[in-house]
């Protein structure tokens, strides 16, 4: 699998860093995971849109789904669509309420969302705590500790295993996906202080000490606001996991 980061600005995109959004790729098949603000613009750079073979959204929050409506646009109105869209709709795997929110922030006004129905460029397929086959990939999803519904990835492809945390606290959930994988994708919000509200997301260390129980061969960090020092989130990632642990940057590659 070759993963290529769109984006890993956490919560907002910060100067020239557009918010969550991946890339991967194995036997010419392309899946996106999260599409964040700005992350459109940077998945041009890399492929046609239109020979994308599946969209994951870990969950609704703009920082990794704000860009859908853009690719609505993209699919909808482009005048020489390398696939017609109508007849390959993208099969997008999202949380339950997806279609219903995508419509909302795509129609301009309560008029034009009565009759709003992306399903004529989007294949909506619900998230569930399941093992699927998209394309190549099995994926498999679990629930995370999160306000929304929220969930993490383990995507395996020829014995290789890459774990994308999304948005979470410290859960059982990440545990069980991340169990031996190759590379833990974990986002690190900020650095571990008390007081930190819970069940949201990951300081540098508990991204590092997620990634030491599981025993993954590699710890990339991702998902680090513009007002968090991010040397400082992968200091803590660093003291409390041995193994090869960096920060990601945008157009970083990885070859899991």
């Amino acid at each position: 699998m070759l993963l290529t980061v769109l984006g890993c600005s956490g919560s907002v995109p910060g100067p020239n860093s557009p918010a969550s959004g991946y890339l991967i790729e194995a036997d010419d098949f392309l899946m996106a995971m999260d599409l964040g603000n700005g992350t459109l613009a940077e998945l041009q750079c890399y492929c046609d849109p239109f020979l994308l073979g599946a969209l994951l959204v870990s969950h609704l929050h703009p920082d990794h789904c704000a860009d859908f409506s853009a690719l609505t646009v993209f699919r909808r109105y482009h005048p020489k669509p390398s696939r017609d869209p109508r007849v390959q709709r993208l099969p997008v795997y999202a949380p339950s309420e997806a279609p219903d929110r995508f419509a909302r922030a795509y129609a301009p006004d309560a008029e034009e969302l009565a009759i709003t129905d992306l399903s004529d460029v989007f294949d909506f397929r619900r998230l569930s705590a399941d093992t699927v086959e998209i394309g190549p990939f099995q994926v498999t999803a679990r629930k995370v500790d999160h306000p929304c519904e929220a969930y993490g990835f383990r995507i395996t492809h020829g014995g290789r295993s890459l774990v994308y945390t999304g948005d979470s606290g410290p859960c059982d959930a990440l545990d069980e996906l991340a169990d031996g994988a190759d590379v833990l994708l974990a986002e690190a919000s900020w650095t571990h202080e008390p007081g930190r509200p819970p069940n949201l997301h990951l300081s540098g260390r508990e991204a590092g000490e997620l990634a030491g129980r599981a025993g993954v061969r590699r710890l990339l960090i991702t998902h680090v606001p513009p007002w968090t020092d991010r040397e400082a989130v992968l200091a803590e990632a660093r003291q409390a996991y041995q193994g090869d642990s960096r920060l990601v940057e945008l157009g970083d590659t990885y070859t899991v």
